[in-house]
């Protein structure tokens, strides 16, 4: 089979929304090329070191970013004009206040699973917060003591915490999870939130999406973290049984629909449960909050990443 590698060259401040854009249209997975993110890795001394690095990466900080995706050929001709107009409408509605580069879009044929090796070439082990470690499967890793590892198989898509907004939801499930928690994550995509849950040490993950291939990865992740125990996973919007209540609900998708589900999401959440909300811009922060307040949620704590926003709210 033919693929086409679908290459935008955009900023590195409009890249992540270049890709979320493009998750809208893929499921095989998107790598960022930014310098970027290479020299902030070199000056994490904590984490890693590198003895040597070219110079010339730090010279031009307006740098090209590269974001990559795949679409099958006989998609392309409806998929890749779709996204052209939706990266033209991004970068209107920001009307300049975030730059988002040339947008050029470059294509080239790949034959076979030639973009499954690619793709795996831009994955690492992933440190998120003070304990979680998200582990591509195929990438031998040595745990330490104080470690929790996520392991996600090779078909990495729908979250991999790679994104500020899955990591975001990842630091607010360490800070306040307990071990009696009921959760529940709502769009639960490759199921990563679920299981970094019950891995730190809720009782019981309820995780729902309305893509079946997100949750047949979700379903997979699951028993391939050995979390399936205490995991459940729906196909569906939400979950429709009432019965169920959640300590913490996480909500990973986008501010627009957030609050198109701000009456149903809180109908599963505990008075004086938490609710965490992520995948939200800056224009759609203050929308989203008061879509919220007006369910009786008040808010506990606003973080930001890049360009986006998570917020802890509480019932």
């Amino acid at each position: 089979m033919q693929y086409i590698e679908l290459t935008i060259h955009t900023a590195s401040e409009g890249s992540e929304l270049v890709a979320d854009v493009l998750w809208d249209y893929v499921s095989t997975g998107i790598a960022i090329r930014d310098v970027n993110d290479v020299i902030a890795l070199q000056q994490n001394k904590d984490s890693m070191y590198w003895d040597y690095m070219d110079d010339s990466l730090v010279s031009d900080p307006d740098a090209e970013v590269l974001v990559k995706c795949f679409v099958g050929l006989e998609e392309a001709a409806t998929v890749i004009p779709a996204i052209r107009e939706e990266l033209e409408e991004r970068k209107a509605l920001s009307e300049g206040a975030i730059r988002f580069g040339s947008l050029e879009i470059t294509q080239r044929i790949i034959e076979g699973d030639d973009w499954i090796r690619i793709w795996k070439e831009h994955f690492r082990p992933l440190h998120i917060g003070p304990r979680i470690v998200v582990v591509p499967e195929w990438i031998e890793y040595e745990k330490k003591p104080e470690e929790i590892l996520i392991f996600l198989d090779s078909n990495m898509a729908f979250g991999t915490g790679e994104h500020e907004t899955t990591s975001m939801c990842i630091e607010c499930l360490q800070e306040y999870l307990t071990p009696e928690s009921v959760l529940i994550d709502v769009g639960c995509g490759s199921g990563i939130l679920g299981i970094a849950g019950v891995k730190l040490g809720a009782k019981q993950a309820y995780m729902t999406d309305i893509d079946p291939i997100a949750v047949e990865s979700a379903t997979h992740n699951a028993e391939l973290n050995c979390t399936a125990d205490r995991s459940v996973v729906a196909h569906s919007n939400l979950l429709e049984d009432a019965e169920i209540v959640a300590d913490v609900m996480v909500a990973n998708i986008t501010g627009e629909v957030l609050v198109m589900l701000s009456e149903s999401i809180p109908k599963n959440l505990k008075t004086g449960g938490l609710l965490i909300l992520s995948g939200i811009i800056e224009s759609r922060l203050e929308m989203v909050k008061r879509a919220y307040f007006a369910q009786g949620l008040t808010l506990v704590k606003q973080m930001q990443k890049g360009e986006w926003f998570a917020l802890v709210m509480k019932r």
